[in-house]
């Protein structure tokens, strides 16, 4: 993703895959549903990572309401489940990961 934001912005990108394949990992995770985030208020979320952490600062810059966004934006429609996570609606990582790619 921040390869995607930096490209857009007329950047020269490079991104290199240790995997066989492209998204491999990607995939990988998508076995459990594929979660892509949580719903609950953005103060909550970003307190789970602790004091001195750098996450506050990237998850307030892109919040889970913008990961949502992007992958609706894939057309890949999202749903929140009973935990309050986030799942693409196929429960499957490869619908997203070849709208994306």
């Amino acid at each position: 993703m921040a390869a995607e934001t930096l490209a857009k912005a007329g950047r020269r990108v490079v991104v290199f895959e240790r995997m066989p394949s492209v998204g491999r990992k990607f995939l990988m995770a998508g076995r459990g549903g594929l979660n892509l985030t949580h719903s609950e208020p953005l103060e909550r979320f970003v307190g789970r990572y602790g004091a001195g952490s750098a996450a506050p600062g990237w998850v307030e810059a892109y919040p889970p309401s913008a990961l949502t966004a992007w992958a609706e934006g894939l057309g890949q429609e999202t749903f929140v489940g009973s935990s309050g996570r986030v799942f693409p609606k196929a429960m499957k990582a490869s619908p997203l990961l070849r709208a994306w790619l």
